[in-house]
């Protein structure tokens, strides 16, 4: 699988997926499953939640594999390695 980071748009946000970084810890499956659903493709439907609903789930992913840009400014992405 390719490590390059995906991106999926949707009205006010953006979420990103780092699939090296991905440490499968399911806090975004467990948070917001009619977003992310891995039985799909793509797994990441963004438009089904609001933007601020979806940032809150990502901002729990512990590997840092999922970040956003949302069209307020907010941004989440991985750190540094």
């Amino acid at each position: 699988m390719s490590d390059a980071i995906r991106e999926y748009p949707a009205p006010g946000i953006t979420v990103t997926w780092e699939p090296g970084r991905c440490e499968h810890a399911a806090e975004c499956v467990r948070g917001v499953p009619a977003v992310f659903d891995t039985s799909r493709r793509p797994w990441i439907t963004p438009e089904a939640a609001p933007a601020d609903e979806l940032a809150e789930v990502i901002d729990r992913c512990p590997s840092f594999a999922l970040g956003y840009r949302t069209a307020d400014g907010r941004t989440r992405t991985a750190p540094p390695a």
